[in-house]
């Protein structure tokens, strides 16, 4: 795993953007209000508890956070690339053999663990299939969370605004304090706006985003399994694994072990 470089430098364009905006209008000092930030973040966690489960949100938060910043190093291809090598190890020296191998990929790793133990086809997919599935779920649940965040922060940015506004509205014997009042005010608004929009909606569609890639992926290491477990031909499996790419990746790869099998059917 690596850092996803567009998520980070997302936020930090767009914190240097809002931060460079008020510093050259006023004094930052002013845009920090204590109860204005309690009523943000404390009406917006409360919300989140009530709409999920308080285990779902320990674990799924911290499953999307490094989703969303983090992206896989290997690409598909890479897995293709690995799953040849193993299935011709397979087939000159057994099955058993593929067990020692260098895969960084815990999933993929597991599939060919069991392919290695001699577990047969139903039994691979069940676990394989099962996994994923809970893997993905709590992806688009940690994606579901970060989007309540952010429809509720700015629900509860004009809840602080409205309850600003009827406390300046009954105090109004002073003219003078009318504009520090509504500045405060305006304040949980700008707070709600700011979570919503340039961290939790941003991450939520990330993670749908990257729900999906990761789907397409598991999908394609599942099939590397099978392909490994039956010990397929390498020149077939290509020709199987192959329409897992996207079409420009296709019949590009380098390396001895990638193109040996489309290299070996031209010489046929």
């Amino acid at each position: 795993m690596q850092f996803d470089f567009a998520t980070i430098a997302g936020l930090i364009i767009g914190l240097t953007v809002v931060t460079l905006a008020i510093l050259t209008g006023s004094d930052i000092a002013i845009f920090f209000n204590i109860p204005g930030f309690l009523i943000v973040f404390g009406g917006t966690f409360a919300a989140t508890l009530i709409k999920f489960p308080l285990s779902g949100i320990f674990i799924s938060i911290p499953i999307g956070i490094r989703a969303a910043f983090t992206v896989q190093k290997e690409k598909p291809r890479d897995y293709i690339r690995q799953a040849i090598q193993l299935v011709k190890r397979a087939r000159k020296n057994g099955i058993q053999t593929i067990e020692k191998n260098n895969l960084k990929n815990p999933f993929f790793k597991k599939g060919v663990q069991l392919c290695a133990d001699g577990r047969d086809l139903d039994y691979i997919r069940k676990i394989l299939t099962q996994e994923m599935a809970m893997a993905i779920q709590r992806e688009e649940i940690g994606g579901k969370i970060f989007r309540a965040i952010g429809d509720s922060a700015p629900a509860f940015g004009m809840f602080g605004t409205i309850v600003g506004l009827i406390q300046m509205l009954a105090n109004m014997q002073d003219p003078s304090t009318i504009g520090p009042a509504m500045a405060v005010a305006l304040l949980t608004t700008l707070y709600g706006v700011l979570i919503a929009n340039l961290i939790a909606l941003p991450i939520a569609d990330k993670l749908e985003s990257k729900s999906a890639e990761d789907k397409a992926l598991r999908s394609l290491i599942i099939e590397c399994v099978f392909q490994i477990q039956q010990m397929q031909n390498p020149t077939a499996m290509l020709e199987i694994l192959e329409p897992h790419l996207p079409e420009k990746q296709r019949q590009i790869g380098s390396g001895g072990s990638y193109t040996a099998g489309r290299d070996a059917k031209k010489r046929g």
